[in-house]
């Protein structure tokens, strides 16, 4: 029997707690790879900030749930496994108009939102990203909820930014989507497969203020702890995501 996809590899572990990335640098080898994701924004209508990030974390989860990944025969099996196993870092570029279209010429997965259109793509190697992905921008991505968004329902799983660090659209994308990885991780098999059938509900939230964030932090859930490649300083925590199932398995 194949192995589950997700199990968290050994190299993702820091003091018992998954981490987003290893804490310092890693020697140069071939086979590092990196996640791709692009959002979809057009000047004329961006997606609102929100539903940009939970978008951008459901296509993590849509793109480790594809049988492609998930099974030990799919062509990004092994790219998948080779990227966990050293580092799950992610890079978010943004795209409009004949960008957007040429990325879809890719191998990737677009994972729709409200407003929002994210896609993904299977690992590449970080020092040769394909030519249409590598020319697309990946700093100053910033977007804005034109409403505060509303209270998550009953039961939906949560992921908390950290209310003591600033960061870009793009960087925030990049930590929900490794907060619904730590998740997917932790989660049995019943969990993963009742998440993926209802069409990964999530949501994204800032936490209530630091005494929440405080609880949060402490409370056993899966935390990103960022490497500090950019914009946060190493070892800062930046979400936390608390699914239903793994705070019933208290």
């Amino acid at each position: 029997m194949g192995p589950i996809l997700g199990a968290a590899p050994a190299a993702g572990r820091l003091n018992g707690v998954t981490v987003s990335a290893p804490a310092a640098p890693h020697p140069a080898e071939p086979d590092r790879f990196v996640l791709p994701l692009v959002v979809r924004i057009e000047r004329t209508a961006p997606p609102a900030r929100t539903d940009a990030l939970e978008t951008a974390a459901r296509a993590v989860l849509t793109l480790l749930a594809d049988p492609r990944t998930a099974e030990e025969t799919g062509e990004w099996h092994k790219r998948v496994r080779l990227w966990e196993e050293r580092q799950i870092r992610k890079v978010v570029r943004r795209a409009r108009g004949a960008e957007w279209r040429r990325t879809e010429l890719l191998e990737g997965i677009t994972v729709p939102g409200r407003t929002a259109q994210v896609r993904v793509f299977p690992p590449v190697p970080l020092d040769g990203w394909p030519r249409e992905l590598a020319r697309l921008q990946v700093s100053g991505t910033e977007l804005d909820d034109p409403r505060p968004p509303a209270a998550p329902a009953a039961g939906t799983p949560v992921l908390w930014l950290s209310p003591e660090v600033e960061m870009s659209a793009g960087k925030a994308m990049a930590q929900a989507g490794h907060a619904a990885q730590l998740a997917w991780w932790q989660l049995d098999a019943a969990a993963r497969t009742e998440w993926r059938a209802a069409g990964f509900p999530l949501a994204v939230r800032p936490a209530h203020g630091h005494a929440h964030w405080a609880e949060l932090t402490g409370g056993g859930l899966p935390v990103v702890r960022d490497a500090g490649f950019t914009e946060v300083a190493p070892g800062s925590c930046t979400v936390v995501a608390e699914h239903p199932a793994l705070r019933s398995a208290d």
